[in-house]
């Protein structure tokens, strides 16, 4: 079977190193510019456990009662 990954002849892995280095480099000023907003998601997602705790807790009563 042949390996179709990666044209044959020239591959270059440097290339693929490069472009993961610049990726590596752009991620935290992604994540900073992001990170500012206040934490709304975060509020979204406790709140959202806290209901899912409180249903599952009162389908357990009504089911032990």
């Amino acid at each position: 079977m042949a390996n179709n990954q990666a044209p044959q002849g020239n591959h270059d892995p440097a290339g693929s190193t490069q472009m993961f280095r610049a990726f590596v480099d752009e991620a935290p000023q992604g994540r900073q510019a992001a990170a500012p907003s206040g934490g709304g998601p975060r509020i979204g997602l406790i709140l959202g456990v806290v209901v899912a705790v409180a249903i599952v807790a009162a389908v357990a009563w009504l089911a032990l009662a």
